[in-house]
């Protein structure tokens, strides 16, 4: 029987649509299970069905994360994962759901786009999401989408509280600094109070007081 080639025993293997040569080995994956701080109860459930599905894909979990936090709050322990990432560490990234993964539509798509260019894929098993398959690649367009929707949302509301504030007389920038008070500085100081009490009646920092009383002085 003639040899099997030795290019036989490699397979091209596409994570996010990344070809490369790689020895046929399974996909090593990392998961990352997120509660807040009134629902650590379900981190053992996210765990065992992030396990489940890596047992299924015949994956090996090489690294599992896991953060306790509120809402829209940093996700600080994310980043030791995507560090792995980007030392190639890791081939797939496993998450329990969206909403555990990113603080925002746009944050989504700009996590699951470097993992594309590092060519780790990425999985959420309660939206059905696999963004190694073309189907799921597909759909990271579509967050593209979103992502610049809720963009749009978000400067339409700040140019909606602005016009507001300018209707309603509110002073917008900068707040008015220590300098406006120089006259009612030099004045209190020549009616013979201290410095201190100068910062205190005018609500000021007393080296403002003090730097315009030197101003003064070199003028």
């Amino acid at each position: 029987m003639p040899a099997k080639r030795a290019s036989e025993k490699y397979e091209s293997r596409r994570v996010f649509g990344h070809p490369g040569k790689r020895p046929k080995t399974a996909l090593r994956a990392a998961f990352y299970a997120r509660v807040s701080n009134g629902d650590q109860q379900t981190l053992p459930m996210q765990i065992r069905a992030l396990r489940d599905y890596a047992a299924r894909r015949g994956w090996i979990i090489v690294m599992q994360v896991k953060e306790v936090g509120f809402g829209a709050s940093q996700r600080k322990m994310r980043e030791q994962l995507i560090e792995a990432a980007r030392r190639r560490e890791i081939d797939v990234v496993l998450v329990w759901r969206l909403d555990r993964w990113g603080r925002s539509v746009t944050d989504l798509l700009a996590t699951s786009q470097e993992l594309e260019h590092l060519g780790v894929g990425f999985v959420s098993l309660t939206e059905a999401l696999d963004l190694t398959t073309p189907a799921g690649r597909a759909m990271a367009a579509l967050l593209a989408v979103f992502a610049e929707f809720e963009r749009e949302i978000l400067r339409e509301r700040v140019r909606a509280g602005l016009a507001h504030a300018r209707q309603n007389g509110k002073r917008l920038g900068r707040p008015m600094t220590a300098a406006l008070h120089a006259d009612q500085v030099r004045k209190l100081r020549r009616s013979g109070l201290s410095k201190s009490a100068i910062a205190r009646q005018l609500k000021i920092g007393r080296t403002s007081v003090r730097r315009i009383l030197d101003r003064r002085t070199q003028g």
